[in-house]
């Protein structure tokens, strides 16, 4: 007897140090999970949040990690706040607090709690559930979006709403647990970090702080493992390394090349939506290069290999990585649809060609080839149908630049993608594709007055197009 009663008051005290996430880590799995209690914060004592527990991890201070708090957006703050007074725990995680130890400004914050995503919904009123491979929460404050996100468990728990192919990718998880868990489920060190706004501390489970110090990606658990449950990690190491200029750890890196496959099985929207990421980082030309040198561009984007190894289309891909690049570092926009036009354009041109040489007309002939090059892309990167609607007309308008007589330029000039388009003609002429005078006709002609602009047009010589006489109906008679 005395030794159950030591066991139970062991327990119930090794409970509380672990915190309420922790000793409710395997209880509450969607969607017939028990609703997390209330920890023992409320919203008399928020102010003491420096006393969250620290389950066990790392506690880095102030003194040492020296993130400006300033930094943090008021809707992160706001929200971490919100959660801290309704009595749960609440952290700043992932990529924004890898950024500020980096010394970047995060573009967004994401909040992770052990509160469920139906607390969180009723904590705050401008909020909306979404996700189905995992349940999150959008806090909405004016313009800015947090995404809330309860601690997540294992997917290999007996009770809970997750599910895994043969091949070990997972295609839902809804499972609950604690922090510690959580940080577990987290693919690389360097974002498995947790930081308290209130306490200015930060939490480290994995040794991410120290591999940030020194450089370092290294993957969170087996590689191997950690891969197949993700593919797409493969490509998020990439784009990681090339990003923030760390160096990939050996045994992270080296699955990659041999693993590359695996992308296959992921739902093209998915790929696409990293993809994108990769290419607007603002490092979208190491991107490419670490793309190419883990092997993981086969599929991702038809013929990149043969075109980067042809002088004049290594040329036009790269002066549309640099110029994107410049755009995004520089603090400007980029158009999605512009990029992906450029890295498929030398694509288009090869089947714009065999549709000319099987005896279609120019015309006929691209609107083919454009309707060829996004249908191979959608079976593999699903690019979205308001990107590839401006693809079209970017292309479509290429001809269109080497007529300059008649009415035709001024015509070109009220394209409501003029711009767009007038900017690919640039990259061609500068890839050595298209003569240097054409783009430079254009830029002129676009400057000019009314008058200069007709006295740069050139002589008509295309074929007068013969108007068609008008039939005269015959006339009715009243007798008939």
């Amino acid at each position: 007897m005395i030794k159950k009663l030591l066991d139970r008051i062991f327990k119930s005290k090794y409970a509380q140090s672990l915190g309420h996430a922790n000793s409710t880590a395997h209880t509450s799995a969607h969607p017939t999970h028990k609703p997390l209690q209330r920890s023992k914060l409320t919203a008399k004592n928020s102010h003491k949040h420096a006393e969250l527990p620290h389950h066990g991890a790392l506690c880095i201070t102030h003194k040492s990690h020296k993130i400006d708090r300033n930094l943090l957006s008021n809707a992160a703050l706001k929200t971490t706040e919100g959660l801290h007074k309704s009595g749960f725990e609440a952290y700043i995680v992932g990529g924004a607090v890898r950024d500020l130890l980096l010394n970047r400004t995060p573009k967004d914050f994401d909040v992770a709690t052990n509160a469920t995503p139906e607390q969180v919904n009723r904590i705050f009123r401008r909020s909306r559930l979404i996700g189905k491979r995992f349940r999150l929460v959008h806090v909405l404050f004016g313009d800015e979006t947090i995404e809330v996100s309860t601690f997540r468990g294992s997917h290999l728990e007996a009770e809970g709403d997750a599910k895994v192919t043969d091949t070990g990718r997972i295609i839902r998880d809804n499972v609950f647990g604690s922090i510690v868990d959580d940080a577990l489920r987290r693919d690389f060190t360097a974002n498995a970090l947790y930081y308290n706004p209130a306490s200015q501390e930060v939490l480290d489970f994995h040794d991410g702080y120290a591999d940030i110090k020194a450089g370092i990606l290294r993957m969170i658990g087996k590689p191997e493992t950690r891969y197949a449950e993700d593919p797409v990690r493969m490509l998020r190491a990439v784009r990681l390394s090339a990003k923030l200029g760390l160096k990939i750890e050996a045994k992270t890196e080296a699955p990659i090349a041999k693993m590359a496959d695996l992308l296959a099985d992921v739902p093209p929207s998915r790929l696409f939506d990293e993809m994108l990421k990769l290419f607007l980082s603002g490092h979208a030309m190491a991107s490419v290069a670490a793309l190419r040198a883990q092997h993981l561009h086969h599929g991702l984007l038809p013929m990149l290999d043969e075109v980067l190894e042809q002088a004049m289309g290594e040329r036009f891909i790269t002066l549309a990585l640099e110029n994107t690049d410049e755009r995004i570092l520089a603090g400007k926009s980029a158009n999605p649809s512009f990029l992906f036009a450029s890295l498929l354009w030398h694509e288009m041109l090869a089947a714009w060609e065999v549709h000319k040489k099987a005896g279609h007309h120019l015309m006929p002939a691209l609107h083919l080839a454009m309707s060829e090059v996004i249908a191979s892309q959608a079976e593999k990167l699903a690019i979205h149908n308001r990107y590839t609607a401006t693809m079209k007309e970017i292309w479509g308008m290429q001809p269109r630049f080497e007529q300059r007589a008649g009415k035709r330029p001024f015509a070109l000039l009220t394209h409501p993608r003029y711009r767009a388009g007038y900017d690919f003609l640039l990259l061609r002429c500068a890839s050595g594709e298209l003569p240097m005078e054409l783009g430079e006709w254009w830029t002129a002609f676009a400057n000019a007055d009314g008058e200069a602009r007709t006295a740069m047009l050139l002589a008509d010589s295309a074929p007068k197009k013969r108007r068609r006489r008008a039939r005269k109906k015959p006339t009715v008679s009243a007798a008939d």
